[in-house]
């Protein structure tokens, strides 16, 4: 049994699909809640010790928090457009209500500072696409360093592998202070699209690999449809999306530097990849969204 693979239904109570907290995952700063909301539902979630991103999955709801109200439009599916989202703070309490029914990630890093709420739109999150041939995908920089410097501790960002494709590749870490690295704590969340591309389903499923030089972590793991995987250190990747079944996964991370970085080392075997990169075309697959909405 994998020690740090999570499929979907271990980590849930009655009302939360993914309950991560720091303590449950055996480290220090990174957590994720993903909630569902009925519609005409309200919720109140107190972040205590935690700064968050609401982040909405599929549909739209309200934010109250400290006297801000925001309004997320959100959207119908993680591969249906990027979406606008909210930074809530540490020490609060955030009401979230919802006309239609929502389900939303709150990606959490434990932190000191507190900040005050923002919304953030997402005609302002920036696209890229990474990669060339079969290892381009899209990343959603949403809430990164340099993007969005309104955060003490937590990093998140979006990646879609078109099926077929390669991601988180060449293998990296980020466990030490070197240089080219800083420690973070990382959080896979997989939601994996069905037949049309665009709902999620439990039907397909994609590839993750986990692994450390002295072999003490080395996994390999079937992921599907709501599932959740764990970095506490070591080289990860890539991740692979099965032929026919597009790949999404919310990436969220912290650790104990002072200034937010999301700096990496490749595995030195692998780096060389990169490379090979400037002389291939981009999957004309990708972008597969952006704010306006699906773009292919």
């Amino acid at each position: 049994m994998s020690k740090l693979h999570r499929p979907l239904g271990t980590l849930s109570d009655e009302r939360d699909p993914v309950r991560l907290t720091p303590d449950s995952a055996g480290w220090d700063y990174s957590g994720l809640r993903v909630l569902s909301l009925a519609a005409g539902e309200s919720r109140v979630v107190r972040t205590g010790e935690y700064e968050a991103f609401v982040l909405p999955l599929s549909g739209a709801c309200t934010v109250r928090v400290d006297g801000a109200v925001f309004e997320l439009t959100g959207r119908d599916s993680v591969f249906s457009r990027v979406t606008d989202f909210a930074y809530v703070p540490r020490d609060a309490e955030v009401e979230l209500s919802t006309a239609g029914g929502i389900e939303l990630a709150l990606p959490m890093a434990r932190c000191t500072r507190r900040f005050e709420p923002r919304y953030g739109p997402a005609e302002n999150v920036p696209v890229e696409v990474r990669g060339a041939g079969q290892a381009t995908r899209q990343v959603t920089n949403f809430g990164v360093p340099g993007v969005w410097d309104h955060a003490d501790k937590l990093n998140a960002c979006e990646l879609i592998t078109p099926g077929g494709n390669w991601s988180s590749y060449p293998p990296h870490k980020h466990d030490e202070v070197s240089e080219c690295e800083v420690v973070n704590e990382e959080i896979y969340y997989f939601r994996i699209a069905g037949r049309d591309g665009v709902t999620p389903s439990r039907e397909g499923f994609g590839l993750h690999r986990t692994y450390t030089s002295d072999g003490e972590l080395d996994e390999d793991v079937a992921v599907r449809d709501g599932d959740v995987f764990l970095i506490p250190r070591g080289y990860h990747g890539p991740c692979v999306a099965a032929p026919g079944y597009p790949m999404y996964y919310l990436n969220v991370l912290a650790g104990p530097a002072a200034e937010r970085s999301m700096a990496f080392c490749d595995d030195p075997a692998h780096g060389w990849v990169r490379e090979t990169w400037d002389g291939q075309e981009a999957d004309p697959r990708c972008p597969v969204t952006s704010h306006e909405g699906r773009v292919s």
